[in-house]
């Protein structure tokens, strides 16, 4: 099995991909500080990206076994940049690492006062399955996808999306309002069957909590936007991406216990998400995913 060679067929649902550019310390045993800021990075991507696919089950599992794989491959590749791809297989969780090296790791037993060399080590005794791809540049483990609890969810949906609306706001006070104008014209004109007064009010909530808690006053370069998305199912998909990529209270956003508005269009049936976005990982996209058909407000 090499899950390198199986990433575009049918039946896969990626979780996470991205593209690191190394910068190599010779004199740090290879590892630079900005390359080695990049596991913890990862841990915190890859907790959003789990969750945000309702996979917490599998969150601290998954983020041992890349920390383990992302360091080795940073510390040892030899090519200017490490892929990173996470994705859902049939039943399993797939890892891989691909560090541009065709000079295969191998497992090393490690004295007990050796500071490193227990990576693999960990990495054959979490994962279900290990091993490199044929070329040697890239290696990969697996995770069973064992049922989740019976109260958990998955946040995103899995139909394909049919059209995208974007829209373009201003970073400032004005984006709430400018963004319930626009999408009365767009749902308008883009016909989605359910209850459109219901989808402008969400996404006026979502832009206007963007505006009140991830912009700072009087800061230049800031970004703001939305877009609408229609599924093949007809499930209209709300995304407001804003320039923090973070969302610590995000739970108790929904409980309304820090604010009404995410509270307010949650009780009135919207699925609630969100993931980091943006290259470099610096902004973040708060989704909201509404039905088709007569909402009861």
């Amino acid at each position: 099995m090499a899950p390198a060679f199986l990433t575009q067929r049918d039946g896969i649902r990626s979780a996470l991909e991205l593209s690191i550019e190394r910068h190599p310390d010779p004199d740090a045993d290879g590892l630079s500080a900005s390359d080695a800021a990049w596991p913890k990075r990862l841990r915190r991507i890859v907790r959003a990206s789990l969750t945000h696919y309702g996979r917490p089950d599998l969150v601290d599992t998954t983020e041992l076994l890349l920390t383990e794989l992302a360091t080795n491959a940073l510390r040892h590749g030899k090519g200017r940049e490490i892929g990173v791809r996470i994705f859902f297989r049939d039943d399993r969780l797939v890892i891989e690492v691909d560090d541009g090296s065709p000079i295969r790791p191998e497992l090393r037993h490690a004295a007990p006062d050796d500071e490193g060399g227990r990576g693999l080590l960990l990495v054959e005794a979490l994962a279900q399955e290990w091993g490199v791809s044929q070329d040697g540049t890239t290696t990969w483990c697996t995770l069973p996808l064992t049922k989740g609890p019976e109260e958990m969810q998955p946040a995103a949906v899995t139909a394909p999306v049919a059209r995208e609306i974007p829209m373009d706001l201003p970073a400032d006070r004005s984006a709430a309002g400018l963004a319930r104008i626009q999408a009365r014209t767009l749902l308008t004109v883009a016909a989605w069957p359910g209850n459109q007064h219901h989808a402008i009010d969400v996404l006026h909530a979502l832009v206007d909590n963007a505006v009140e808690h991830a912009l700072t006053p009087g800061k230049p370069n800031q970004t703001l936007s939305a877009c609408f998305a229609i599924t093949e199912a007809h499930e209209l998909l709300i995304d407001v991406t804003d320039p923090l990529p973070l969302f610590p209270n995000f739970d108790e956003a929904l409980a309304g216990t820090s604010g009404r508005g995410l509270w307010e269009i949650a009780r009135r049936g919207a699925e609630l998400s969100w993931f980091v976005v943006g290259e470099g990982f610096t902004a973040k996209t708060v989704r909201a995913v509404l039905r088709p058909g007569v909402v009861e407000l």
